[in-house]
């Protein structure tokens, strides 16, 4: 299925999963729209890239997610929203007891939040144009749970949530919501956890990602940004049509524990 004409607006898109689902979604034939926070000349050359490599209008629009009337901007300033791909997400690790409340505070509105008035304002324009997708990636972590990850996996939770609330809302449109759940995805946000894992437990990288990081996840290979993707492109197609309210796990096995 060709997504010639349809416009995808994809949440925290300047690198990681969120870039690679705009990529294989541009490869379809989707017009896109790149977001983060940032205004750099380099988050506008990503989407001039897109544009060139895979002969689609891509464009690049800057909004602070944490901010909900932004976050309904960044949809109307979009113009068109046939598929919604809320990803943007940030992490903070810590216990319960020593959580600083404000990273609480920017997790639950980035992550969760920000979802909520994404899709509120996307889905008059996917009933105006009588088909849309509302793609939501959560994480193994919107299914299970970890220690010290509270804000991250409340968020994910109430996303997986949410989504089938929109699935039942929109049941008898052709509009589906669903929620892809990777495991471990080497992104920037997991990258940036490696050294601590390394210092914490004195391992080196390779022992530390297979021994700590994949430790939950049985195949102890990271999930590729690319099947991350492939999976949104599919969520898509007509083939998809009747999947709609569920999760789809990526994870080598991880929820099969």
């Amino acid at each position: 299925m060709s997504l010639s004409g349809k416009t995808a607006v994809i949440t925290g898109s300047n690198s990681g999963i969120g870039l690679g689902i705009a990529t294989e979604l541009a490869k379809s034939g989707a017009n896109v729209i790149l977001n983060s926070f940032t205004n750099r000349d380099e988050d506008h050359a990503l989407a001039e890239s897109l544009s060139r490599d895979h002969g689609i209008t891509a464009r690049y629009i800057a909004a602070d997610l944490s901010d909900g009337a932004a976050a309904r901007q960044l949809i109307a300033d979009a113009g068109a929203c046939d598929i919604l791909v809320n990803n943007a997400g940030i992490q903070h690790v810590a216990p319960i007891t020593e959580f600083p409340p404000e990273k609480w505070d920017q997790i639950i509105s980035i992550m969760l939040n920000a979802p909520f008035h994404t899709t509120a304002a996307a889905l008059p324009m996917m009933r105006s144009a009588g088909w849309g997708r509302v793609i939501n990636v959560a994480s193994a972590h919107g299914l299970t749970a970890s220690p010290f990850k509270s804000a991250y996996v409340t968020a994910k939770h109430g996303v997986v949530g949410m989504t089938k609330v929109v699935a039942l809302e929109t049941a008898e449109e052709a509009i589906t919501a669903n929620a892809i759940c990777p495991g471990y995805v080497l992104t920037p946000l997991v990258e940036a956890q490696i050294p601590e894992t390394m210092k914490e437990y004195g391992m080196d990288r390779e022992t530390a990602l297979r021994e700590v990081i994949l430790a939950r996840q049985p195949s102890r290979t990271f999930t590729t940004i690319e099947q991350v993707g492939g999976i949104a492109v599919f969520l898509c197609t007509e083939s998809a049509a009747q999947i709609t309210g569920t999760t789809i796990s990526s994870d080598g096995g991880w929820t099969a524990l």
